[in-house]
């Protein structure tokens, strides 16, 4: 089986040495100063106790690699559309495309079945870009768990988790994607297939909505905001309307909003990926984890007060530290 992964840093680079270790031969596109630590000395894991090397072909043009099985695409999502070109040397005719990120999907309404069957989201794909390059027919979704983190170029430590949720858009366990599930129970993950896919991105996108737009606003960790009572009641409130805006698309919701909090506290001192990356200076992933929610609020008429104030808070903040896309 022939994977790449299109952005090999802290996620993609602990599944790159799994799958190379468990036989899939695989290609790392990255650049910079990990890439060429990656080509001078290969590719270091940390973990559980161990660490491991492993030599994987890697580079920063697409073309050297040619058509694969599977992309699989660990980037941050304003990153996709910057790269949707480049990939293109990557796609064969049964090529499939896995999106590993945060957030609400190009592809979320292909094969969603319902009056809103191939609506184009605006927020996560101006334009429709996304969708003409890389056609939603090409899509898997994939929900990641695990936490990692790129220590140094050509380093990476996996500190817990080793979670992937897949799942086809109409549901079905084809048979792309039950190959890649077995691939990856055989690198040691748990990757199900799961029929409702969409469940388990909103699952997750539910802390991602409220936490990391709040802390990006106060500096605060997950058990800073979720163990001050006026913090938690807006992250509550927060995910209230974005759970009414998922249940008006057909959501379903395994577990209540204040066990959902819970679950975020007991991390704890943990700061979330907007908060860290407005420290860095990077692109916040503001449109994908929270304006996508508004959007779709508009869309099938359910009202997000609190949702908007923060999302036009946070989005002064990263204008203003030059964070948003573009900026």
């Amino acid at each position: 089986m022939k994977v790449c992964i299109y952005g090999a840093g802290a996620i993609g680079g602990y599944l790159g040495v799994l799958l190379a270790e468990a036989g899939a031969e695989v290609t790392l596109i990255a650049r910079g100063p990990h890439l060429a630590a990656m080509r001078r000395g290969g590719l270091t894991l940390e973990i559980g106790g161990e660490t491991r090397t492993a030599r994987i072909a890697a580079t920063d043009d697409p073309a050297d690699a040619g058509p694969q099985d599977f992309v699989i695409l660990t980037l941050k999502a304003p990153s996709v559309v910057q790269v949707a070109e480049a990939l293109q040397p990557l796609l064969g005719p049964e090529t499939a495309i896995v999106t590993a990120q945060n957030g609400i999907p190009w592809w979320y309404f292909h094969a969603h079945g319902d009056r809103l069957e191939g609506h184009r989201l605006e927020r996560v794909d101006p334009g429709g870009r996304l969708w003409r390059l890389l056609p939603p027919e090409r899509c898997i979704g994939c929900v990641v768990y695990p936490a990692t983190e790129l220590v140094e170029p050509g380093r990476v430590r996996h500190t817990y988790g080793n979670r992937f949720m897949l799942g086809e858009p109409d549901g079905s366990r084809s048979e792309r994607v039950a190959a890649l599930s077995a691939t990856m129970a055989a690198a040691g993950l748990k990757a199900p297939v799961r029929p409702r896919i969409r469940d388990d991105i909103w699952l997750k996108l539910w802390g991602n909505l409220s936490f990391n737009p709040v802390s990006a606003l106060t500096g605060g960790t997950l058990e800073q905001i979720a163990g001050d009572p006026a913090t938690r009641a807006v992250v509550r409130t927060m995910m209230l309307e974005g759970q009414a805006v998922a249940e008006a698309l057909g959501v379903r919701f395994p577990l209540d909003v204040d066990k959902r909090i819970e679950g975020a506290a007991e991390v704890g001192a943990h700061k979330t990926s907007m908060l860290q990356d407005l420290e860095r200076g990077r692109t916040m992933e503001i449109d994908a984890l929270v304006g996508v929610v508004a959007e779709l609020g508009d869309l099938v008429g359910v009202a997000t007060p609190t949702l908007d104030c923060v999302l036009a808070l946070v989005e002064q903040r990263a204008r203003l530290a030059g964070c948003l896309p573009g900026a």
